[in-house]
């Protein structure tokens, strides 16, 4: 799949997931990705946690994710993206780790999208639970949650059609600022 076919196709559709087994090579491709993604000064502050195991996911799931995320108990895997604040650079007392996370975070999701995956990004959840059952370090940061899994073929390219064609963003000359493009913005 080429990469800007991939970014038009990746949707978030938590009610479409299949507790099918995902293979161990493309969750490891997945977290390479992941790995792969630049960071402020190398410094790749980014952990993550993969949850799986159909008790284990639904126990986590369970106890730490809000209610309207417990449709993602049938996902056999669930990626839990940390980050411990220490880790980080800051210049100019500007902290980077958020926004080196997420770079990471995005290589995953577009890989998981290139290899037939549907993942869903979440934030609605009990951090301290989390910590407890996960036994994560108090000082590490709970950034992003995702299911991964394999779409339920009876529903999702149905439902992947109508939520793409529903997706809005903002049109370039809303978000795209240029001295040459006629849409300063402020000072260059």
């Amino acid at each position: 799949m080429e990469t800007l076919e991939t970014i038009n196709k990746r949707a978030s559709l938590k009610a479409h997931l299949s507790s099918r087994e995902i293979e161990p090579e493309k969750i490891v491709k997945i977290l390479d990705a992941a790995r792969l993604a630049p960071s402020a000064r190398n410094r790749q502050p980014w952990r993550f946690i993969v949850v799986q195991g159909r008790e284990a996911v639904e126990a986590l799931v369970s106890s730490v994710f809000s209610e309207t995320n417990q449709i993602v108990k049938r996902a056999p895997v669930i990626i839990i993206a940390c980050a411990n604040p220490g880790d980080d650079v800051v210049i100019d007392g500007r902290e980077y780790y958020l926004f080196d996370v997420g770079l990471a975070v995005g290589n995953m999701l577009l890989a998981a999208t290139d290899l037939g995956l549907v993942t869903h990004p979440m934030a609605a959840l009990n951090e301290d639970r989390l910590k407890d059952v996960l036994e994560i370090p108090y000082e590490v940061r709970f950034v992003i949650a995702t299911p991964l899994a394999y779409p339920a073929e009876e529903s999702y390219a149905e439902a992947a059609k109508e939520r793409l064609g529903q997706r809005t963003r903002k049109v370039l000359n809303e978000c795209v600022y240029s001295n040459t493009w006629g849409h300063p913005f402020g000072v260059y």
